[in-house]
């Protein structure tokens, strides 16, 4: 048997597996928790919340964090701001305001949904401010966030840490690693077995049955649905998936996008970018990557390359 393990990071399992010396997925492990501690917005002690506690100051980070917020910033471009770091208070005012157990156990929890909160939303929805003032100061490993400006590190920085970590795992000597952090993967090299990874799409209205399985040999995937870290507030529904142009769960025609891309982080971008942009999705906005949709209606629709590599 290949080294695998499983266990609770960012929010969600993690799931590393290992071609090659048996420690590395071990080393995966603490590489994964190190991350986590410099990026969570639900530890006072991260370096994001130093950095969203400190606007209008030149905040010194890790490289792993000036980093995050180098592709997060570039993937708010990329998208036109369909993807959005900014969209922390928001997401606070949804009621994701603590870590998601702890919004589940605010009420009870039942079939199709995760938790209860009485709390009324706001009168005004938190609109999203963006990345445009965001300062990176590579040289000093600073970086400066406008007032009002608070970042979300959320699915983005899942994909990132999968792709440095499996970057790290080959370097150390595996033949091949796969990192998956709550439906954000990377792969590379050669999968134990040989041959290429295999990768399952599930279906959104249910978890057990798949919709296709890709052979990916690198690459990223991510995977987001809006019928997933569900609750309600005030008895009305609300998920994770902040439409920045609204500063309000997304409520478009997709409940739940797959992307496959070079790199972990940019699937991930563009999932969260197409389900709020919704069918047509503007593809124009999402480039280099290959995408699996799933309208409310369950229908599945695939870019034609990736239909070619689903079985």
């Amino acid at each position: 048997m290949p080294p695998e393990v499983w266990f609770p990071a960012m929010g969600g399992q993690a799931h590393v597996v290992v071609a090659g010396d048996e420690h590395l997925a071990h080393q995966a492990r603490a590489r994964i928790a190190d991350l986590e501690l410099r990026w969570s917005r639900f530890l006072p002690g991260s370096e994001i919340s130093r950095l969203n506690r400190c606007p209008e100051q030149d905040v010194r980070v890790s490289p792993e964090t000036l980093s995050l917020v180098e592709h997060a910033v570039a993937a708010w471009h990329s998208t036109r701001g369909r993807y959005d770091p900014t969209v922390l208070p928001a997401l606070r005012a949804a009621g994701y305001d603590r870590d998601l157990p702890l919004v589940v156990a605010a009420g009870p929890a039942g079939p199709g949904s995760v938790g209860s909160d009485e709390r009324e939303p706001p009168e005004q929805p938190q609109l999203a401010p963006g990345c445009e003032l965001v300062a990176l100061d590579p040289r000093n490993s600073t970086v400066r966030l406008p007032a009002g400006v608070e970042i979300d590190p959320g699915g983005i920085g899942k994909g990132l840490a999968a792709d440095l970590v499996t970057a790290e795992l080959v370097a150390a000597g595996a033949d091949g690693a796969m990192v998956n952090l709550g439906g954000d993967l990377r792969v590379r090299g050669t999968p134990p077995a040989g041959g290429s990874w295999s990768i399952a799409i599930e279906d959104p209205f249910d978890p057990g049955r798949r919709l296709g399985t890709l052979g990916l040999g690198d690459g990223g995937v991510a995977s987001s649905s809006r019928l997933r870290r569900r609750w309600y507030q005030g008895g009305a529904p609300r998920h994770h998936i902040i439409d920045p142009r609204r500063g309000l769960p997304s409520d478009s025609d997709l409940v739940a996008v797959t992307a496959v891309a070079a790199e972990a982080w940019w699937a991930e971008a563009c999932t969260k970018s197409v389900l709020v942009a919704g069918l047509p999705a503007r593809l124009a906005d999402v480039a280099n990557v290959l995408l699996a949709t799933v309208d409310v209606d369950g229908h599945l629709d695939m870019s034609p390359d990736l239909a070619e590599i689903a079985a």
